[in-house]
Formats: structure tokens, sequence, C-alpha cells
């Protein structure tokens, strides 16, 4: 079963509904034994950075996550999933984030002719063997929603990027650990093939 990480956060029905639509069990809960129990854990996200964080806070949902991730579940961060398992935000200055992996989270530039927020589909380009791109074209266009982005510090844990005005590291993977900055709940089926990818992981 799929426990999917109720902290009140957009997108957490389409994100439900993506993974029951690829024949998967889902629930979505905050209880922490089911999320110690689950076969995979998902944290999506739609929101503030500061906000997201004190709701994980207020759940008791930090501990449990890094829990999760120690006994080596497979998790995935979806869009602000994805910049809450880092050390921080230029969104929330002075709010820890989880720190589960290294990196800050920077806001895109306004400085380079692009709209920002970033609405729309961008091509990825993949960077070396990432699980979650298992049949997935090089080049293929997937969905994002974000004016901020990723800058890991190791980046050998980064699997596919964009360039928007700047290189944005749109998808991480470290161990038992993904992350995606873009949406394969909303990415038509390259982003199925990604979800599934996911949940396929042992």
């Amino acid at each position: 079963m799929t426990a999917i990480i109720d902290y009140d956060a957009g997108n957490i029905k389409s994100v439900e509904k993506a993974v029951q639509h690829l024949g998967f069990g889902c629930v979505t809960t905050r209880d922490s034994q089911t999320l110690l129990s689950a076969d995979h854990v998902i944290l999506p996200g739609v929101g503030a950075f500061g906000e997201a964080m004190d709701r994980l806070e207020e759940y008791g949902l930090i501990d449990v996550i890094q829990k999760v991730c120690d006994k080596g579940i497979p998790f995935l961060g979806i869009c602000l999933g994805l910049q809450l398992l880092f050390e921080g935000s230029d969104e929330s200055p002075g709010v820890q984030g989880l720190g589960i992996l290294k990196g800050s989270i920077k806001r895109l530039p306004d400085d380079a002719g692009l709209k920002v927020p970033n609405i729309g589909w961008n091509s990825l380009s993949l960077k070396g063997d990432g699980r979650l791109f298992k049949g997935v074209a090089p080049d293929s266009f997937v969905y994002f929603v974000h004016s901020y982005y990723l800058d890991a510090r190791d980046k050998s844990i980064v699997k596919a990027t964009i360039d928007y005005g700047t290189t944005v590291d749109a998808s991480v993977e470290s161990g038992n650990i993904f992350a995606c900055q873009f949406h394969p709940e909303k990415s038509s089926g390259t982003g199925l093939t990604i979800l599934e990818n996911f949940l396929n992981v042992q």
C-alpha cells in the first residue's frame, strides 16, 4: 500500500487519483504507524515552504518522515515536497527544511526574460541512470508550477534538469529517496511512467 502524506497541502487528490489509475492501492494519511508500514510514501504539495513546515511540525510528521527515509521505504517528494526535503528556502528565510538532502531552494531569476512563476511544460535533460526515468525518452516534456527551484549541493544525486533562466535541478535520487520539482501526476503519459517507476521501486 502506498501512503500519501496528508498535511493539508494542495494537489494531494491529484496524486491519489494518479496512483489509483496505475492500479496501486493508496491511502492518504498522517498516521505515523500507517506511514511507517507503507510500501511507498509520497509527500506531494503545492503551497508556501514556511507554512508547509509549520503543518508538518503541527501534525508530528517531521520525525515520521525522517524514520520513513531511515527505514529505506521508497519516498517521493513532489513539487513543494521536493523543496521541503532540503535545508531551507529563499521563500521563507530562517525556516529550516527537513534537511534530509543537502542543498538550497532559490527564487527563479526575474531578470531572465521569463515569467515567474514557471507554469507549463518544459523538456527534461536526463542525467545518468535515474530509476524514475526508465523508459522515458530524452527531452520528454513534463509539467511545472513553481517560483523557486532546487540547487542541490551534491550534483551526483541530480537525475534531470531544465533550463529556465538558470539550471533547475528538476529531479533527484539518493538511495530510496526520490523527488521531482515537476508534477508527474499532471504530466500525461510521461508523468505516469515516472510515477509507475517509483511505485515499482523495491
